[in-house]
């Protein structure tokens, strides 16, 4: 997925950005309200995590923004701020989940793919692709109870797939999904992983449309 990352505290971003690029997403992290504002007329993102208090202003008049133009990303609200009333404020004004710094990383982990598995209209996180098992939560999946292994970006890759079934991608969405600003991107990278992911997949499950990109057949 490809994530925008508010939030102004340096080590607190520092670690969150880690982790989910681990994770094998895209995350673009900003500081402010202004360079959010920015990067969400530019760019597409499949999650915001959103920090409140920060140096421009309050994260919940960006929300409130967010849902006025009709846009329906979901929003995770990380904030320092405990109060049962800012909960009902977040909530209200359109988050969709909101949680309490400090918290640990592998919640925000947990809390993100469910947010995400809602979102794309099967809040299973076990699900069936073809002939692969496919656990969403662990990043595991299975043929006939074989193990396949993917890394990180063969797994965000397949995740993509995953989360738009039957559709084309185009390269460039791809790249969206997998890479975030600045980021040094060789011209065949996705060419590299796609063709990885068909030697581990079902033969013949991740198609080329020519001219336009990849799907992936999903019975």
């Amino acid at each position: 997925m490809r994530l925008l990352l508010v939030e102004d505290a340096e080590g607190l971003g520092e670690v969150i950005r880690d982790q989910i690029t681990d994770e094998g997403h895209a995350v673009d992290w900003v500081k402010n309200l202004s360079h959010a504002d920015a990067s969400l007329q530019i760019t597409h993102y499949d999650l915001i995590l959103l920090d409140l208090m920060l140096p421009d202003g309050n994260g919940i008049d960006l929300l409130k923004k967010i849902r006025r133009s009709g846009e329906v990303t979901p929003v995770i609200i990380l904030t320092a701020r405990d109060q049962l009333s800012d909960r009902i404020e977040g909530l209200n004004a359109g988050a969709d989940d909101y949680l309490v710094k400090p918290f640990d990383l592998s919640e925000l982990s947990a809390r993100i793919a469910a947010v995400s598995r809602r979102y794309s209209g099967n809040p299973n996180p076990i699900i069936k692709v073809g002939t692969l098992d496919v656990d969403l939560n662990k990043h595991f999946i299975s043929r006939e109870g074989v193990a396949i292994n993917l890394t990180a970006r063969e797994w965000a890759l397949f995740e993509a797939f995953v989360q738009h079934p039957g559709n084309v991608l185009s390269k460039s969405q791809l790249e969206d999904h997998l890479y975030a600003f600045g980021a040094e991107i060789e011209s065949n990278t996705i060419e590299v992983y796609v063709s990885r992911l068909r030697k581990k997949l079902d033969k013949g499950q991740l198609e080329t449309v020519r001219g336009l990109g990849y799907r992936m057949r999903t019975s």
